[in-house]
């Protein structure tokens, strides 16, 4: 046995990684949903300054903004789902279309967030495992759409598009078409998915998932 292993160092060692599994997972997840809290708190600049609570209360309130956030976003969802409403934003989208740069953005980024929250979508609601870059090397990937049109009907397979994310940020990647045939589709859910990318595949989803187990 080699006594280093054993002795006065190896013990700091262990006691040392010990306690950074403790505090970078904390920090991390502190620092994070601070950015996103002093974020949201931008949306207090939307009132008018004497409704916002350092003018009403005389100190301010963390967080406050994802209150008033969640609140707009309601409400315009509440507008928007009459028919008052539709009108009101068809003429809104119509005048936006006139713009060049501004309606390819709008546009692109409208049809982004209908597939991806509308009833009935496929967008990234399965986990797939595809062989790439080479055949026998795995990747893990997630199903953005299926039916690509022009793609389909020229390769003459039903295709699917994968988003290969990077590692550890999954918020950027690259998207591939893939044969239907070729991919498999994976049991885990894609929470386990993103925790498996942003931990360089350290994180291993539990398998067979609980309620699956034979």
């Amino acid at each position: 046995m080699n006594p280093i292993s054993t002795g006065p160092l190896h013990t700091f060692r262990r006691y040392l990684i010990a306690g950074l599994v403790v505090w970078v997972p904390l920090i991390t997840t502190v620092v994070v949903i601070k950015f996103i809290v002093e974020m949201m708190d931008r949306t207090l600049l939307l009132l008018p300054p004497p409704w916002r609570p350092e003018n009403l209360l005389g100190f301010t309130i963390p967080g406050f903004g994802i209150v008033v956030a969640l609140v707009i976003v309601f409400l315009t969802g509440l507008v928007v789902a009459n028919l008052v409403g539709r009108k009101l934003v068809d003429l809104w989208e119509a005048i936006l279309a006139r713009i060049p740069l501004v309606s390819t953005i709008y546009s692109a980024v409208k049809q982004v967030m209908e597939t991806l929250f509308g009833a009935g979508g496929d967008s990234f609601r399965k986990v797939l495992l595809i062989e790439y870059p080479r055949k026998g090397v795995w990747t893990l990937g997630f199903q953005t759409g299926s039916g690509m049109g022009e793609v389909q009907a020229r390769t003459e397979r039903q295709v699917v598009s994968v988003f290969v994310p990077t590692t550890p940020n999954p918020t950027s990647g690259f998207i591939i078409l893939v044969p239907k045939e070729e991919v498999m589709e994976l049991d885990m859910s894609v929470e386990d998915g993103l925790k498996f990318v942003m931990s360089l595949g350290v994180v291993v989803p539990r398998y067979p998932p609980k309620g699956k187990s034979g």
